[in-house]
Order: structure tokens, then sequence, then C-alpha cells
């Protein structure tokens, strides 16, 4: 009579299979979430460079605007990025900043910054510029 079922061996063969699976995938989707959430600030940062832009047009000024989203993402949930100036803005001249908070503000990209002039850098960051800003 041949009994039916698995052996312990065979039981542990594919807990360890699953684990290896598993340590492999979880980064990879952790990394592919920070990804998204910074694609979020980086679009919000850029709807508010296109703001002050506008308002210079009307002004001629960027002095006494104001930045109309200070939040990423701008759509309700957690928010995972602060979105300010990086220091008071000149009459011709401003630099605004996404700070990453909550699950983010381990970020490997650190804070994300755009100026007036289009030119795209971060700051704190383990990761150089260009490859924060193109991913």
């Amino acid at each position: 009579m041949k009994h039916k079922g698995f052996t312990l061996i065979e039981l542990m063969i594919v807990v360890a299979i699953v684990g290896v699976l598993a340590a492999i995938a979880y980064p990879s989707y952790q990394e592919y979430i920070a990804r998204a959430r910074r694609a979020d600030a980086k679009t919000v940062l850029l709807e508010n460079a296109q703001f002050l832009e506008r308002f210079y047009t009307q002004n001629g000024t960027y002095l006494n605007a104001t930045l109309p989203i200070t939040e990423a993402p701008k759509d309700g949930g957690t928010k995972f990025y602060d979105i300010s100036f990086v220091a008071a803005q000149t009459a011709t001249a401003f630099q605004i900043q996404a700070a990453p908070k909550n699950a983010q503000s381990g970020d490997k990209c650190g804070t994300l910054i755009v100026n007036h002039s289009n030119q795209k850098s971060v700051s704190g960051a383990t990761l150089d510029s260009p490859t924060c800003w193109s991913k």
C-alpha cells in the first residue's frame, strides 16, 4: 500500500524556493512603489513651476506667488512629499522642492528640486541627479 502526500523534505524544499523568490521580488516591488511616488512628486513640482511661470507672465515677477499644490500626491491618500520653496523667491527667480516624508522619507533620491530655468537637481541623495529625474 502506497501513501499519497508530501514528505517533510519536499515541503521544506517548496518553502525554501518560495522564500528565495520572495527575497528577490519584495525589494523590486518596494523600488517600484518608491519610483511611482517619486513620479507623483516630480509631476507636482513641474505643475507648480508652470503655475509660477504663468504668474510671472501676468505679473512680471515671482514675488508674492504661492504654490497651488503643497503635497504629493495631490489627490487624496497618504502624502509622501512636502512641496515648498527652497528659499524666498526673488522677482526673477524661484526654486521649489519636494521633500520626502512618511514612508518615502528614506528615499535614495532625497529632495527633488527644480528652478525657474527648469534645472532639475536633488539634495541629500545617494544617487546622482539625472538618475533620479529620469526614472
